[in-house]
């Protein structure tokens, strides 16, 4: 089955809609210029709540927290055991060696490194990375995800046998989901600005359409 993973969390209201939905995983920005960036005492107040909620529930839930070039793997590590993270997603430029040092710290945490699938963007530099999952992302001159851009999915065909998981995102939408399914057979999808009603305020009903979509696929 394709997971589910809904970015982009900024309340417990739209954490709470997005769990209803049936998403598996909750995304978590902690990249201060990024307009869904939640500071990382109120996320663990949420995932808190939610992990409290969700005690007496039968379907795992995985909680991640987005970074964007941290200082070291240990300062993530420290943000990751303060707010209660199942899963670190790198969005910069981490390097291979930044990304085992964190899998040596934590080996529990699940590593997710994106990639912007971009000109000149080589699926064999994927399996660079000792990491649990690739994201590929659309390439932006500025933004770290959230670009609402979809790139080439062949690019996301030729990646996905060399690594463990591939994680697909980029200007995913209710609409165009489960034909990313059916060309790329990713792992997960990941989406965010295409259910949201503005920039860090999720729409509840885009979510479950988006979610449905993906099950039906």
């Amino acid at each position: 089955m394709v997971r589910v993973k809904i970015c982009g969390i900024t309340n417990l209201t739209d954490a709470r809609a997005a769990v209803d939905a049936g998403a598996d995983l909750l995304g978590f920005n902690f990249f201060r210029p990024s307009p869904r960036f939640i500071e990382p005492d109120d996320a663990r107040e949420i995932i808190a709540r939610l992990r409290t909620e969700l005690a007496a529930g039968v379907r795992p839930l995985t909680i991640v927290g987005v970074f964007v070039n941290e200082p070291s793997p240990e300062s993530l590590v420290r943000v990751a055991e303060e707010t209660g993270l199942d899963a670190a997603q790198l969005h910069g430029d981490e390097s291979v060696q930044f990304c085992r040092r964190l899998k040596e710290l934590r080996p529990d945490l699940m590593v997710i490194k994106v990639l912007r699938a971009g000109d000149g963007f080589d699926p064999d530099d994927a399996a660079r990375y000792d990491v649990d999952a690739i994201m590929l992302d659309a390439f932006h001159l500025e933004l770290r995800g959230g670009t609402g851009q979809v790139f080439d999915w062949t690019v996301g065909r030729r990646t996905r046998d060399l690594i463990p998981q591939l994680f697909l995102a980029g200007g995913l939408s209710p609409e165009n989901v489960a034909k990313a399914i059916a060309e790329v057979r990713p792992d997960a999808v990941d989406a965010c600005s295409s259910i949201e009603s503005s920039p860090g305020l999720k729409d509840a009903e885009l979510m479950k359409a988006f979610v449905s979509a993906v099950r039906s696929s």
